[in-house]
């Protein structure tokens, strides 16, 4: 192990994964670089996160900076019915953000020279105690560890496990983001200030805002996020996949790509399904987006020098909105443990393996949490 110069570790995947895993472990004395498959930055994935603090204290360790305020407050948290009548309010304070928000914070607080785009990892070999990683550009970079940090369909988790897919459960999350001017008063006043559900019979819609363009928190310059999740068989999802130039998705339609028709199909599931409010968010959204819910959960994380985290390694359902939270938490005890080994002459081998069984653990409790919520929201029953 080397003492006179710092350990490096490659990530693979440059989403809030990965550069969770480069900020904390630059701040725990390691030099880090990050490779990830796009040419280009990263724009959203999905619009809203509620702010957890496991996400607050991986940052704070990371000294990376946020804005002030880091996102929108709500204080109350109420479920309304298909007439949009209040059947239920809870004082449940908290704070909601953006993917933008926390992706550009954390890029802007790591060297340019340490992000390599246009990447593709493709396999990697050991060299003694070292790991070399191999691009699908012929390059290959040496380095003390290895970080799978490439989301649900990594491809270094199908190297390491092929056997562990993700498996759809069922349903699917439409979403949609609206600024926050679009939307008619009447559903803006009831959303405002709040965190807002619609729970139906194999169907819920939840609402909320969050930071707009530039991460702006100024009233007016905000926006609306929103998710309903609906149930789809296995050939409805496939026909849903199919993109608007004709092309099967293997896994989500991002904005921009869903057919006119099946737009056309989730509003008139709107106007038959959803309350005013709900109905006048879906109405409002230029081009709604769709993921499958999915569930994965790898039975190990560490691999010798290399180790599996965030999505890569679990994938918690969105009900625990937990899977950034859980990024960080995975990535923010990486870093503290692979301080304390270098530090203290410590096995490296010994250090993974508690913080894996540590970490196993905390992804089990929130998957089995996940399914839990979500077979219940959605009547379905295994």
């Amino acid at each position: 192990m080397r003492s006179l110069e710092k350990p490096r570790a490659v990530v693979v995947g440059g989403s809030l994964g990965g550069l969770l895993s480069a900020t904390t472990l630059r701040a725990a004395g390691w030099d880090v670089d990050v490779f990830e498959t796009s040419p280009n930055q990263l724009d959203s994935r999905g619009g809203g996160i509620v702010l957890q603090p496991d996400v607050l204290d991986a940052l704070q360790f990371a000294g990376v900076a946020l804005p002030d305020p880091p996102g929108v407050a709500s204080g109350e948290r109420i479920y309304l019915d298909r007439e949009d009548t209040h059947v239920e309010r809870l004082f449940m304070p908290q704070m909601q953000t953006s993917w933008s928000l926390l992706y550009r914070a954390m890029r802007n607080a790591l060297p340019a020279a340490s992000m390599h785009a246009d990447e593709t990892f493709v396999d990697f070999r050991m060299e003694g105690e070292q790991i070399v990683a191999q691009f699908e550009s012929g390059r290959s970079e040496r380095a003390d560890l290895l970080i799978g940090a490439d989301g649900i369909r990594s491809t270094l988790r199908r190297r390491l496990l092929p056997e562990v897919v993700p498996a759809y459960a069922g349903y699917v999350a439409w979403r949609g983001l609206v600024d926050e001017p679009d939307l008619p008063l009447r559903a803006a006043d009831t959303l405002r200030d709040r965190f807002t559900f619609q729970q139906g019979e194999a169907h819920s819609a939840l609402a909320y805002l969050i930071p707009g363009e530039g991460d702006s928190t100024v009233v007016g310059e905000r926006r609306w996020n929103w998710v309903w999740y609906r149930k789809y068989s296995r050939e409805a999802l496939d026909a849903l996949l199919v993109d608007r130039h004709g092309v099967a998705r293997p896994f989500s339609l991002p904005p921009g790509t869903t057919r006119s028709a099946d737009i056309a199909q989730l509003r008139a599931d709107a106007k038959a399904l959803l309350g005013p409010t709900f109905r006048a968010l879906v109405d409002a959204t230029e081009e709604p987006f769709m993921q499958p819910i999915v569930d994965l959960r790898a039975p190990k994380m560490v691999f010798g020098r290399v180790v599996l985290i965030g999505d890569a390694a679990s994938v918690p359902r969105p009900h625990t909105a937990g899977s950034t939270a859980k990024a960080a938490a995975n990535a923010h005890a990486l870093a503290l443990a692979l301080s304390s080994t270098w530090q203290a002459g410590a096995t490296i081998d010994s250090v993974l393996k508690r913080w894996e069984n540590q970490q196993l653990q905390r992804g089990k409790l929130m998957t089995d949490l996940g399914v839990s919520l979500g077979d219940r929201l959605m009547g379905i029953a295994r």
